[in-house]
């Protein structure tokens, strides 16, 4: 079992950045893949980033290439986002994700885990 705790959203203006980060607790939280996806209201929730279990492979959407990077700390048992030049249009819940077996995994469906979300709104 893995529990997933994100932190570090917030309101921020356009052009701004957030960082967010997802506590893991489980010892296995090394041999799994993590993802961020995203929800805002009334759409599905969509992919934004994906890190192997080592950390060295990072995979990204592609509206997100560019202005997010994906990390983690397998010491720690954390999976950071640092998001930068934000839009409205970045705004949405985030989630922190694991559990997956393959890499890239950029469908909900591949995570196991999941954590309760952290809201980011950006302001205009």
């Amino acid at each position: 079992q893995v529990q997933l705790v994100e932190s570090g959203g917030g309101l921020v203006q356009a052009g701004g950045s957030l960082r967010l980060s997802c506590a893991a607790s489980g010892r296995t939280f090394s041999l799994y893949a993590m993802g961020w996806f995203r929800q805002a209201p009334a759409n599905e929730r969509e992919f934004v980033a994906a890190i192997s279990a080592s950390g060295r492979n990072t995979y990204y959407a592609s509206s997100m290439k560019g202005r997010f990077t994906i990390t983690r700390d397998n010491a720690e048992n954390t999976v950071s986002l640092q998001m930068n030049s934000l839009t409205p249009e970045d705004t949405a819940v985030y989630y922190c994700a694991a559990g997956s077996r393959v890499f890239p995994a950029t469908s909900r469906y591949q995570y196991d885990y999941w954590g309760q979300g952290t809201q980011v709104t950006v302001s205009s």
